[in-house]
């Protein structure tokens, strides 16, 4: 019984991990995109993004 212990806490360990390596993928991908975008293609999304929220900007 104390092996299953172990085993469960090893596989919630290794998904934890997993899902911090794979947050952290993503998030410096986000900003290494927007990093080098060009300033009028960040202004065009944001824009269309307000847009489809149904927010005001004009």
């Amino acid at each position: 019984m104390t092996t299953q212990v172990q085993t469960l806490g090893a596989t919630r360990t290794n998904e934890r991990l997993g899902a911090v390596v794979l947050a952290a993928f993503f998030g410096l991908g986000l900003v290494f995109m927007a990093g080098f975008a060009p300033a009028q293609a960040l202004h065009n999304a944001a824009h269309d993004f307000r847009h489809t929220q149904n927010f005001p900007c004009h």
